[in-house]
Formats: structure tokens, C-alpha cells, sequence
């Protein structure tokens, strides 16, 4: 059974979901019909009615051919509302929204910065300061964007969490002296989770400099999906020489990664130098 995130009611993805099953329903229409007309299939418009996937502009267009707009409900207006949206880019937000609080397992490597869904809040604040012609409000939106991703690390069935972690990310200043010690001591403590499972790279591995991604395992036999980053825009996909391709290289570095509680020590030594 999908694990179904908990979903903000107002918001206009919630919203998205909840016009598309009323009208689908008045119109005696089943899931498999309306996943006929949009060109997919019924699970992708089960998520969309529960929220668990975010629309595709294509799917709003159509979604207002079919049903006509009645009562001025427009999709479109919809889904323009959902990627207006503050807290992100557009393209990682499928990521945020409909892969993260549904996976199974998620796999990363980071070769620069502790992963996202494992920074305190003053770790990432000080990070996203020093994008280029942000604004306060910007990076407010970000960072409170970032913590609601580590909520599904704290409910009743989280993912497992295996993250990969170049031993420099330890010893880069981030905020100051203070931040980093409550980054590192936050890291040890999210380590003890036993769905949580930390470990250090050794720096002679060259293999994954080419960049930080992460790899996703849904449930019910759904294909895998990778997110890599970029100094640009990133990218979300399931194309499956891109999986195989990340996948590999997750494996390449694995290989060069020290046990849990060597990594874990390792920590605990980078922390005691942070004074």
C-alpha cells in the first residue's frame, strides 16, 4: 500500500485532486477513462486525485477540455497556481512533492554539502544566502520549504535513508563554528534512526565528483527515479539509461564507503575539531 504524505488541504495541489475525482465522479467516469484521455495511467491519476503527484500542464489543459470548466473551475488556473508556488525550483518540486513522501528507499551521495533532508535549519539558511540576488523573503521561503521535506522522516513508516558522504562536507565552514557543530551533532543523532544510515567516503575515491544525485525506490514494482543536480537546473527522471548510468556510479562509490560506525566516529572526530 502507497504511504500518502500528510498534504496541506488549501494548498492548490490538494485542491487539483479533489475537483478532478468530484468531476470525474459526476460524469461517471472511471479512473482508467480520464487516464485514457491524458494519455496515462490509472495509478498516475489515483495520485493525482490523492495529491501524490503534482499535474503536468498538459494534464490541466486537457482536464479543462474534458470537463468544460463547470462552475469556473479551471485546471489550468490550477496547476499555474502549483508552480507559482515559493520554496524551490519548479523542476525539483515533482521530486519534493511526489517522490520523496512516497519512496521506499532513498540513496544519495554528496560530495560537497550534507544532504538536504539531513541540514538544521541554520545549516541551510546560511547556504541559501549566498545564492546570487536572493531576497530575505527568498530565503525564508527556502529554508521552511526544506524543513517540511525532513517531515517524512518522522512518520510512522519513514523511508530508509542510505546517504553517502565525502569526509570534506565535514570540515567546510557552513554559517560559522557554531552551526556546523550543531550540523555535525545533528547529524550523529539522526544516525542512530534505524532507518537512517550514514556513511563517509574515503577522499581517494575520485568516482563521484562529477556531483551530488539521489535515487529513489518507489513501492508496487514502480520504476526507480534519480534526481541529479546541476550548477543550472537539475533533473528528475525515470529514463532508464540515466538510472543505470547513477546507479552505477552510486555502486562505484559504495565501494570506497567505511562502515557505519567507522563513518560515525569519523563525525564525532570532525565535530571535536569544530572549537
Amino acid at each position: 500500500m502507497d504511504v500518502v504524505p500528510s498534504l496541506d488541504p488549501g494548498s492548490p495541489r490538494v485542491r487539483f485532486g479533489v475537483e478532478l475525482r468530484r468531476l470525474r465522479e459526476a460524469a461517471q467516469l472511471s479512473q482508467a477513462a480520464v487516464a485514457a484521455r491524458l494519455g496515462c495511467t490509472q495509478t498516475q491519476v489515483s495520485r493525482l486525485e490523492k495529491a501524490t503527484r503534482t499535474p503536468s500542464k498538459s494534464d490541466a489543459e486537457r482536464l479543462d477540455r474534458l470537463f468544460g470548466m463547470p462552475g469556473g473551475v479551471s485546471f489550468t488556473r490550477l496547476y499555474q497556481r502549483i508552480v507559482a508556488q515559493p520554496g524551490g525550483p519548479v523542476w525539483f518540486r515533482s521530486w519534493v512533492e511526489e517522490i520523496e513522501p512516497t519512496a521506499r528507499i532513498l540513496r544519495s551521495w554528496d560530495p560537497l554539502l550534507i544532504p538536504g533532508l539531513l541540514q538544521t535549519e541554520a545549516y541551510a539558511r546560511h547556504l541559501f544566502r549566498q545564492a546570487p540576488q536572493i531576497t530575505a523573503e527568498e530565503v525564508e521561503e527556502r529554508v521552511q520549504a526544506r524543513m517540511r521535506r525532513k517531515r517524512i522522516l518522522d512518520r510512522d513508516a519513514p523511508p530508509l535513508i542510505l546517504v553517502l558522504i565525502d569526509p570534506g562536507v565535514l570540515r567546510r565552514k557552513v554559517g560559522g563554528v557554531a552551526v556546523m557543530r550543531d550540523q555535525l551533532d545533528h547529524l550523529m543523532e539522526v544516525a542512530q534512526r534505524p532507518n537512517v544510515y550514514i556513511q563517509i567516503v574515503d577522499p581517494d575515491c575520485l568516482t563521484g565528483l562529477l556531483g551530488a544525485f539521489m535515487i529513489a525506490e518507489l513501492p508496487d514494482g514502480q520504476p526507480d527515479v534519480v534526481q541529479v543536480d546541476s550548477s543550472v537546473a537539475g533533473q528528475v527522471t525515470t529514463e532508464q539509461d540515466t538510472v543505470s548510468a547513477i546507479w552505477s556510479r552510486y555502486e562505484a562509490i559504495r565501494r570506497w564507503a567505511y562502515p557505519e560506525p567507522v563513518s560515525v566516529r569519523m563525525i564525532e572526530e570532525a565535530r571535536r575539531a569544530w572549537t
